[in-house]
């Protein structure tokens, strides 16, 4: 019934992903919610798939491990985190009864409070929160079922997210409950509906032996799930995901213009394969064949009369193809004398290539249009000949993540907290080869607080934010990630940014210009710069970034 659970929040999840994203109250074109926790949960659930595990503590505990590897986003780590409390609570049990059951939705709250530094109620932490009370209280009735305390715990969240807006002022502006807590409703929502779908199955018929049978997942909803990135320039997303959806089922495509990330179930991952590199380099790429296992599984319990116990995510033997990653960012030279390396994220070719030229060992793609997975960013860390490495996450929505790669690996791994990407750039400047870590963390996070970013735009929602109206197509200008001003002119934009930042008291304004940001475009703004700071020096990089025409920083 909790595989089933964990299945059915997935599919409910899916279904509302888009009208989670459409909650995300700040303006800007960041990594959405509903996004962000569809691929968190997804990485939860496929490890979960590939398991014959029954008892409910390896079915936690494969759900959190897969939940952290796959955690892209604040959302997304917090969720984790949520799946982390309720495995701990679990340790050793095979089933649970009711108080059991909400004991582990309580502990799953408390962990996810406990992983973040400044709570925040009114989010999904709140959410969280209510719906462990809740799930407790209806536990302490007599006769109380597992199945009424998940109901309670549904209905916990609900009401909890009702109450969001009242808790924050930006939602109530904004008019729309919390997206995060939304998202954990739907799945509560999506969990409850399909445990009472197995209760009433299993109350007209005997359960079948095997696990993977009690899920009666139709034969067709196997096949091979087939995972990659597309690493190209003006891809088209929508088109590559009706493609795509064309050829399996299970289909989730998304990305941005340079880099797309696709999972697909699909019966014929050659074709899949083969249009996706029409469209550009495939990085990443995973092959598994669920049916030969799926099949096998069925076979093992047939003989053996039994569910078979396999506790830990299965690496698919003669099953499966698993094509790694080539190792990124192994230097070509002699290793540092000090042993540190570096790894950033980013995207944009020409900030790719900027961070490269300053000694980066390793660059994970992504940044804030599409946040990087923490297996995504311990790859890279674990790539690399150092046993100390600096982790530049250069997004705040990256950050939850990046800190939860120490805990995966042997390293010893330092997040500089760097939250724009001027700031990581400033940062890596700082960084001497000669230092130990402990200087070089010191001099980095010192240059990074001395550059302001300012950011611009466009609005991607009709929004209210810092007492400033936002209509969806506006130009806007944020300040070190605060919404500053809106209108329809780049070059006003600037001009505003930098007056309210006192940009006269700064020397020099770098101004890295988008992929899609034309000459004319950009000669308009350093003519705007220059005719209003003539004081200033104005440098012009090409950045490459998408969505984000132009991002200053002033030092």
């Amino acid at each position: 019934m909790l595989r089933q659970a964990l299945l059915g929040s997935l599919a409910w999840l899916g279904a509302h992903q888009e009208e989670i994203n459409r909650l995300n109250v700040f303006p800007v074109p960041d990594g959405d919610t509903g996004t962000n926790m569809l691929l968190t949960l997804q990485s939860a659930v496929e490890d979960i798939r590939e398991s014959a595990a029954t008892e409910v503590h390896k079915v936690a505990r494969i759900a959190a491990h897969g939940s952290l590897m796959g955690a892209r986003g604040n959302s997304g780590v917090i969720l984790s985190q949520i799946f982390r409390g309720f495995g701990t609570a679990v340790q050793g049990k095979a089933e649970l009864n009711a108080v059991e059951l909400a004991e582990a939705f309580e502990e799953a709250a408390n962990a996810a409070y406990r992983a973040v530094h400044k709570p925040t109620e009114g989010t999904i932490l709140s959410v969280a929160r209510q719906a462990g009370r809740s799930a407790m209280a209806a536990a302490q009735q007599p006769g109380a079922t597992p199945l009424a305390v998940l109901r309670a715990a549904a209905a916990g969240a609900r009401a909890a997210v009702e109450r969001t807006p009242s808790q924050l002022k930006i939602l109530r502006e904004a008019g729309v409950v919390d997206a995060g807590g939304y998202g954990l409703q739907i799945m509560l929502e999506g969990m409850l509906s399909s445990v009472e779908e197995v209760g009433a199955r299993l109350e007209r018929r005997p359960p079948p032996p095997a696990a993977q049978v009690r899920l009666e997942l139709p034969e067709e909803g196997w096949g091979y799930c087939t995972e990659f990135l597309i690493q190209g320039s003006d891809l088209d997303v929508d088109r590559i995901r009706d493609e795509i959806a064309a050829l399996g089922n299970s289909v989730l495509v998304v990305g941005d213009p340079e880099l797309v990330k696709v999972h697909v179930h699909t019966d014929d991952p050659s074709r899949v394969i083969l249009l996706a590199s029409g469209y550009g380099t495939l990085d990443r790429l995973s092959v598994g064949d669920m049916s030969s296992q799926h099949r096998r599984i069925r076979r093992e319990a047939e003989t053996l009369g039994a569910p078979q116990d396999q506790s830990a995510a299965s690496d698919g033997g003669a099953d499966s193809v698993r094509e790694e990653p080539e190792t990124p960012g192994i230097p070509s030279g002699p290793l540092r004398a000090n042993g540190v390396g570096l790894v950033a994220v980013v995207s944009g070719r020409g900030l790719i290539d900027i961070f490269r030229s300053l000694g980066v060992d390793a660059i994970v793609a992504g940044g804030q249009t599409m946040n990087p997975s923490t297996q995504d960013m311990l790859l890279a860390v674990d790539g690399l000949p150092y046993s100390d490495v600096i982790l530049l996450p250069n997004s705040k929505n990256v950050v939850m993540a990046a800190d939860q790669v120490s805990q995966l690996t042997s390293k010893n791994i330092h997040v500089l907290d760097t939250q724009t990407v001027p700031q990581g750039i400033a940062a890596v400047v700082a960084f001497n080869p000669e230092r130990p870590l402990a200087e070089n963390v010191a001099a980095m996070w010192e240059a990074a607080q001395h550059v302001q970013t300012i950011e611009i735009t466009h609005a991607v929602r009709d929004s209210r934010s810092n007492g400033i109206a936002v209509r969806q197509g506006d130009v806007i200008a944020l300040i070190n990630d605060r919404l500053a001003w809106t209108g329809r002119d780049y070059g006003a934009a600037v001009r505003a940014a930098l007056e309210q930042i006192g940009a006269s008291g700064y020397e020099l304004v770098t101004v890295y210009r988008g992929s899609d940001v034309g000459d004319g475009e950009a000669e308009q703004v350093m003519e705007a710069i220059r005719a209003c700071f003539p004081g200033l020096e104005v440098e012009l990089q090409d950045g490459g970034q998408q969505h984000y025409p132009f991002i200053l920083s002033v030092e």
